[in-house]
């Protein structure tokens, strides 16, 4: 940071003496301007006045020791500031100090302070050591473009860039689909998409994170939009000749039309099923349609450059005949998919795009290299906002870190504890005999399950957010939801916020102004039936949402659901829009302009639906999965998943890095559709049978359909929520794969072994609430001294002990892993032990995944049940891997009531000692009404080539535990 070192009298000898100031007239100008500096002390900071630029106030705000607000506005105050979304945290009584020293105005706690250059606003943050952590480089505005509507005159665009370290890694940002952990120098778009849920919170690889504090799209990186073709490059078409590429468009084998195009694009839509880019009229009848663009496109800057292929249907691109992407996406829901490479200035090179649009989606589009400048920067830039706000927090470690997160924007709930069993669903049930069906084969079959799931059109086809039930498929719902209780299962329902006009819940809603009418106005079909006129209600009203939640509550609450599925909260209005059209239609809002709180809409969403049934049936834990999130979701009962990916090997693995960036962003409960929800018509169609059954596909498929749905069964069992669902084909394990075949029993297996785990997994939900934890795990949060996990993005931790490393390429049996330095690793299935710090090749059999326990881990499991009501009281077994020392707490409560936000929990402490070879069971903690007092605990001592998979294998010692403490000593 620049210093400008002005002097300035010290502020304490001028109150004292002022005298010493008042010979001549210099000096009286001189004391003026000590007696009245630009700054000023407040109750939780000091506010910066600015004489030059556009900011003309600074102010921080000490939230706690450890986290500061840093907000710079164009006014000359912060009351047109909207009320916050994201944060509920008010500033605490915490001591600080103001002081101002060489120009520079420091606030400080006992951990870190902020610096404000006095001059240039620009403010620098230090730990207690005074080593600097972050500083900021620059923070600009400018004017709102990419809101459609009506602009405020207090509404900017705004940046705001930092420098780092070179090294530094940077994670988080919630649920990205490009597959990256570590977003150093990355860009990336913050939105609210079908697949994208912004959680606009960084975490540093230094032990530091920044919440950005704005609702509107944000970017990362770049500050603007991904930018055409022509706008980097140079184009030729296949001749050469300049000003285009050679755009062939086919029906089937037949060339319809050959011409030059600067802009491949077919993006979106701009109403109804109008697309913005006609296609050509020489192929608007086409059956088989298929485009190809090539030529040569040559860089007007040398560096690192990155393709966008935003697209659906099959796509193909490759530059100098080098693939870079292969891609295929359903075709109402494409989505970007990126390639970075380095190319060099005034250099041409091949290219060559090949896409079967299917009726879908494309556009190819680019970010040319940083400025040189920018390249060791930091950035966050708003399309919209009063002022550049964010907050600074900082930690001892990451856990710290995500805790800061939590301090601001809530507490994580904790879930019920069958949300953490095996989940089935389907897309859909279409009768509730199918869906009972289904849950009764479960329980013919002892396969353990805890919830089936109700997905969407169960109402009559023209009545969508009525809340009523089709009577011809579901004749008795509430007998429907009871038999699912006898069964021993939870039933989750799918709820919109989407409403056909002809039905009574719109109309009490529209009459109070709820109803956002644009889309019914533009004659915006949806894609039932006919098509029918729909909208969505404005949830950023809170008179709108109690509305919306008295409809649940009479119509579907009081039918014994047990939770609430909350689709489409993007919201998804009117599918493949343009961004600035999809604005528009959520504008004006009761917050603002849709470009204003374009991110943000699932969060008020849920927590009404969280407090309205918290008030309703307070005895019992309230649980939603939302298909959209935003900082702060946590505080609703609420999971995200990831949306509507599609059954391919590439979409499973982007999945890894999608689950770890929520975990480091704050958010402890996520989940996906094991298999993806929407698979290839090679898997869905055979002739004109539409494919229930595995068997009744194509045999030339069935062997990569089963194995993609297991590996991915076997990544979904080391995930905060265990769920399978997707289109048809029927995803239950019977309809996967035969009873008795390799498929069928690794599924049972692995489902089982989630289900022994559950002492284990509950106790990472008890911390996610009590210890602000972190289920599924980065490798940089425990292992963030070793380099070489900075970038590692298809492994990861499923809380302290189990090193995860899920199978993502088809006929694989093995895969490259790496073993974090700083500890020993047992292969969960062998026993056979390794080292950390190296790179190694492990098995991965067709029914079994790479898993790896850390030495010293203690892991507590349980007996083989049906479902989670039967863990409660049940005997314990405690496995210590040896090697190192260990420690672990295990949470218990009653699983379903808000007792333990009372101090209706248990803990029982264990320690082992390596040195000693002794385990000490600890003086239990706490009580629940229901916890038995007394409870059967086996030990097992893990060492070299004992396999915890073995859960046959007699225990080393069997005692009685009554809560007082107990030492076991190894044999």
């Amino acid at each position: 940071m620049n210093k400008h070192r002005t002097f300035t009298p010290p502020l304490l000898a001028i109150a004292l003496f002022p005298w010493l100031y008042a010979c001549d007239g210099s000096q009286e100008q001189n004391t003026e301007a000590a007696a009245a500096p630009n700054w000023q002390q407040t109750a939780h900071g000091a506010v910066v006045s600015l004489n030059e630029g556009d900011f003309k106030k600074v102010r921080l705000q000490v939230i706690d020791e450890e986290i500061i607000r840093v907000t710079a506005t164009p006014q000359q105050g912060f009351t047109n500031l909207p009320e916050p979304m994201m944060v509920t945290a008010e500033p605490r009584q915490t001591a600080f100090s103001v002081t101002e020293v060489d120009g520079e105005l420091v606030v400080k706690t006992d951990e870190v302070s902020a610096e404000v250059d006095l001059q240039s606003g620009a403010v620098e943050f230090k730990n207690a050591a005074g080593e600097t952590l972050l500083s900021e480089a620059g923070r600009s505005l400018g004017p709102v473009s990419r809101d459609p509507g009506k602009v405020d005159a207090d509404s900017f665009s705004l940046r705001q860039q930092f420098d780092h370290l070179p090294d530094e890694a940077f994670y988080g940002l919630g649920q990205q689909q490009d597959g990256d952990v570590n977003y150093a120098g990355e860009n990336v778009e913050l939105t609210t998409y079908n697949m994208e849920i912004a959680i606009p919170y960084l975490v540093s690889s230094r032990n530091y994170g920044l919440l950005w504090n704005n609702a509107g799209i944000s970017r990362l990186g770049d500050p603007l939009p991904p930018q055409p073709l022509p706008e980097g490059f140079k184009l030729f078409d296949a001749n050469g000749e300049p000003g285009g590429l050679t755009a062939r468009y086919y029906d089937g084998d037949e060339l319809k039309l050959e011409r030059s195009e600067a802009d491949l694009n077919y993006q979106f839509l701009s109403h109804g099923s109008v697309r913005e880019v006609p296609l050509p009229e020489e192929v608007a009848d086409a059956e088989n349609l298929r485009i190809e663009w090539t030529g040569s496109i040559q860089p007007t800057e040398s560096g690192e450059h990155e393709l966008k292929m935003y697209s659906s249907g099959y796509a193909n691109l490759a530059l100098n005949g080098d693939e870079l992407l292969n891609r295929w996406r359903m075709n109402w829901n494409p989505w970007y998919h990126n390639a970075e490479m380095e190319l060099q200035a005034g250099e041409k090179y091949q290219l060559d795009l090949d896409w079967q649009p299917q009726g879908g989606y494309m556009r190819l589009l680019q970010h040319g290299p940083r400025p040189q400048e920018e390249q060791q920067q930091l950035s966050f830039a708003a399309d919209t906002g009063k002022a550049v706000d964010y907050y600074f927090v900082a930690g001892e470690d990451k856990d710290e870190v995500v805790s800061g997160y939590r301090e601001l924007t809530g507490k994580a709930t904790m879930l019920p504890k069958w949300a953490f069993g095996f989940w089935q669903s389907r897309e859909r049930y279409k009768s509730q005999d199918e869906l009972l069906g289904a849950l009764e084969e479960y329980r013919d079959l002892e396969i353990p399950i805890d919830n089936i799931v109700l997905d969407w059109s169960y109402w009559p086809a023209d009545a969508w957010g009525s809340h009523d039930f089709d009577s011809e498929f579901f004749p008795e719902p509430k007998a429907m939801v009871d038999r699912v209780h006898e069964l021993d299962a939870n039933i989750m329902i799918s709820v919109w916020p989407k409403f056909y006009p002809t039905t009574e819940n719109y109309k009490q809603l529209n009459a109070e102004g709820c109803m956002f009418n644009k889309n019914i106005e533009e004659n915006n079909l949806d894609w039932i039936g006919p098509g029918y006129l729909n909208t969505f209600y404005d949830a950023y009203d809170p008179e709108c949402r109690e509305l919306y939640w008295s409809q649940m509550r009479d119509k579907l609450n009081t039918l014994g659901f047990d939770a609430w599925w909350l689709d489409a909260v993007e919201p998804d209005i009117h599918s493949n829009l343009s961004f600035a059209h999809r604005k528009d239609l959520i504008s004006p809002n009761n917050l603002g302009t849709g470009a204003e709180m374009f991110n943000a809409y699932a969060l008020p969403h849920a927590e009404t639906v969280y407090e309205g049934e918290r008030e309703t049936d307070g005895h019992k834990r309230s649980f939603i999965l939302t298909r959209s999130g935003f900082g702060g979701i946590q505080r609703t009962g609420s999971a995200i998943w990831s949306g509507d990916v599609v059954s391919r090997w590439s979409n499973l693995e982007e999945q890894i890095a999608a689950g770890i960036g929520v975990g480091m962003a704050g958010v402890p409960y996520w989940t996906f559709d094991i298999g993806g929800f929407t698979p290839e018509d090679r898997y869905r169609y055979n002739g004109d049978v539409v494919v229930g059954n595995f068997n009744e596909m194509p045999e030339s498929e069935q062997q990569e359909w089963q194995e993609l749905n297991l590996r991915w069964f076997q990544f979904g069992a080391f995930t905060p929520l265990f769920r399978s669902h997707g289109q048809n084909p029927y995803r239950e394990i019977f309809n996967l794969a035969d009873e008795g075949s390799e498929t069928y029993d690794s599924m049972v297996w692995y489902t089982k072994l989630r289900y022994r785990l559950m002492p284990y997994i509950y106790t990472l939900a008890g911390d996610a609430y009590h210890k602000d934890g972190t289920m599924m795990r980065g490798l940089a949060m425990d292992f963030g001294d070793d380099p070489k996990v900075r970038d590692i993005n298809t492994q990861y931790l499923f809380g302290p002990s189990l090193l995860v490393n899920p199978i993502s390429e088809f006929g694989a049996r093995s895969r490259d892993l790496y073993l974090p330095e700083g500890s020993d690793w047992y292969d969960f299935h062998s026993g056979e032990k390794y080292s950390g710090g190296q790179q190694i090749e492990a098995d991965a059999p067709y029914d079994r995944m790479p898993l790896f326990v850390k030495a010293g881990s203690i892991l507590p499991t349980g007996p083989e049940i049906q479902h989670t009501g039967e863990s409660l009281n049940a005997p314990l077994t405690i496995n210590v891997f040896t090697g190192a020392d260990g420690s672990f707490e295990i949470y218990e409560d009653d699983g379903s009531s808000y007792g333990y936000e009372n101090g209706e929990w248990s803990r029982i402490p264990l320690s082992y000692n390596e040195a000693s070879g002794e385990l000490t069971i600890g003086e239990r903690i706490g009580d629940f009404p229901g916890m038995a007092e007394s409870r059967q605990i086996q030990v097992r001592w893990i060492e070299e080539g004992n396999k915890l998979s073995d859960f046959d294998a007699p225990a080393a010692t069997t005692v009685e535990y009554s809560g007082d403490l107990l030492t076991l000593k190894r044999g």
